[in-house]
């Protein structure tokens, strides 16, 4: 009995510093802001974007114009990146997919240029702040936020909190617990997690039309988790599964750049 004992307390300290660690060291395994780089150059035609929020941190972002013009009733696309992305290389995978639409994002608070510690509340927090300084500075018409993975949880709240022509959702999760749960099942991760993010939750008063694009093998958001993402949205206007694609490689395939288009279409002409 008493080896037994002594095994049964060794697995348990380790259990518990193993769980130690990953309250500690989540916010850098949920924003690992250190690995970003400063992203690809940009074009002459770029305008760097600076604003102050509350917090006294200031983020960095960049408008790229349309090139040449653009169609009637055109949109402002404003990305939301996951948690790997730099505003440089959001804004010019999303000018490459709409050539012929404005795009403006920003790097996200922490992640250099912009300064401050990222939270997903900040995270939050910021993006109708992002709305509001676009909207009185480059006075778009329209604007449709888009969010890659981690970046469907501030363009959803964006869509909850600001009259926005549209939401396009790509590799979206439902809840971060959830989807931390599914990484950590052995975790107590409702109690560890201090970040939260409820993407499905915010889309219940979202009124603009959405659109979700999601990866057939995504092995980071798995399909469980974007269902409810579907059935939270009360106006879906599109709704694709890329085939045989993972979380990651989904930029990549002809299919995806397809679903983009007809999602930003879809919405403009509602």
């Amino acid at each position: 009995m008493f080896p037994f004992l002594k095994v049964a307390a060794g697995l348990l300290a380790l259990y518990l510093v193993v769980a130690g660690l990953a309250w500690a060291l989540q916010g850098k395994l949920l924003f690992p802001r250190g690995m970003v780089g400063p992203g690809a150059a940009l074009p002459p035609t770029a305008e760097r974007l600076t604003l102050d929020v509350g917090s006294g941190d200031t983020l960095i972002g960049v408008h790229l114009p349309a090139d040449g013009p653009s169609p009637e009733e055109a949109s402002l696309v404003l990305g939301f990146g996951g948690n790997a992305w730099n505003a440089n290389d959001l804004a010019l995978h999303l000018h490459a997919v709409f050539p012929d639409r404005g795009v403006v994002a920003f790097h996200y608070r922490g992640y250099a240029p912009s300064t401050g510690r990222p939270t997903a509340q900040a995270i939050l927090n910021d993006a109708p702040e992002i709305h509001d300084e676009i909207v009185a500075g480059l006075a778009p018409d329209r604007i449709v936020a888009v969010g890659l993975s981690l970046g469907a949880g501030p363009a959803a709240h964006l869509a909850r909190s600001r009259p926005i022509a549209g939401l396009v959702l790509v590799t979206p999760f439902d809840r971060l617990t959830a989807l931390a749960r599914e990484h950590y099942p052995w975790l107590p991760v409702g109690l560890l997690l201090r970040h939260r993010m409820d993407v499905a939750a915010d889309l219940t008063a979202v009124t603009a039309p959405v659109a979700v694009i999601a990866a057939e093998a995504d092995s980071i958001v798995p399909p469980r988790r974007t269902e409810p993402v579907r059935r939270a949205a009360g106006r879906l206007v599109v709704d694709r599964v890329i085939a045989g694609a993972g979380h990651n490689d989904i930029y990549d395939r002809a299919q995806y750049r397809r679903a983009m288009k007809d999602a930003l279409s879809r919405i403009e002409n509602r």
